[in-house]
């Protein structure tokens, strides 16, 4: 990765200087990872602030996780020069989680940074980073509340950088995430109140690589049980349409007995329409 000397924006350059400062105050950090683009622009932040042995890359791995994210996963952290540690975590083992309420986030957060922290006191780092930024506080994250509990610092949060912010500064970088579209984990296309399961997840990852692979870089499949509810941006949806014979064969190969396409469109977070 490029080093980051220079930004074009002062003001961003003054809250970059900022996550670094909290970073420096932490001294060594293990980094909650996931491949995205928030937290691997604060891994690469972290190792570019503290250096690669003072960073440790952690990503949870259970059935929530696409297989592409984890294998990205590890070509960004060989990329960047960090090591890289699968954590094996069991959320689905509790009720409370995969009952699915809509502290569904808080639950598994909690139980991942709950590991994040032992595996630091382990291997002899002083604290946990996760990548929440400033727009997170302008939506329904009860995971921040996990990170709160259990002294989880979120750095581009507390610096105020904004999710364009972390775009700007991470093409700056050269990080190949600059652009990647968002990708929340695989229950977040399960309506709450619906029962999260092993199979339900494989379903919904399958039917987004369906998608992906037709051309759909940013869309979700949100699994209504025999229903699937297909978001892409609303600039794509007139060709997510005139593939509707295809996208139907696939999906109901899949198990669904329905497939609908969202008239509103891609967006992220839309199962929280329903709170």
């Amino acid at each position: 990765m490029k080093p980051m000397h220079t930004a074009t924006d002062a003001g961003l350059a003054d809250k970059l200087q900022a996550a670094r400062d909290i970073l420096v105050q932490l001294g060594s950090t293990v980094v909650a990872f996931s491949a995205g683009v928030d937290s691997t622009f604060l891994l690469a932040l972290a190792v570019e602030t503290l250096g690669p042995q003072k960073v440790l890359a952690a990503i949870g791995v259970s059935p929530s996780l696409a297989r592409r994210e984890q294998l990205q996963a590890t070509e960004l952290a060989r990329q960047i020069g960090v090591e890289l540690v699968e954590v094996q975590t069991c959320e689905m083992d509790n009720p409370q989680y995969a009952a699915n309420p809509a502290r569904r986030c808080f639950h598994c957060k909690s139980e991942l940074f709950t590991m994040l922290k032992d595996l630091a006191t382990q291997r002899g780092f002083a604290s946990v980073v996760a990548g929440a930024n400033a727009d997170d506080t302008g939506d329904f994250r009860p995971g921040l509340d996990a990170s709160r509990d259990l002294d989880v610092r979120n750095p581009l949060l507390e610096a105020g950088l904004s999710k364009q912010d972390i775009r700007n500064a991470s093409r700056a970088m050269g990080l190949p995430t600059w652009d990647k579209p968002a990708m929340a984990c695989l229950a977040s296309r399960i309506p709450y109140g619906d029962a999260i399961t092993v199979e339900k997840l494989s379903r919904v990852e399958q039917a987004e690589y369906a998608l992906k692979d037709l051309g759909f870089a940013q869309c979700r499949v949100r699994d209504h049980d025999t229903l699937a509810r297909i978001e892409v941006p609303a600039g794509q949806i007139a060709r997510a349409a005139g593939l509707a014979s295809e996208l139907v064969e696939l999906l109901t190969a899949l198990g669904y007995t329905y497939v609908t396409l969202d008239l509103k469109g891609f967006r992220s977070g839309s199962m929280n329409e329903t709170l």
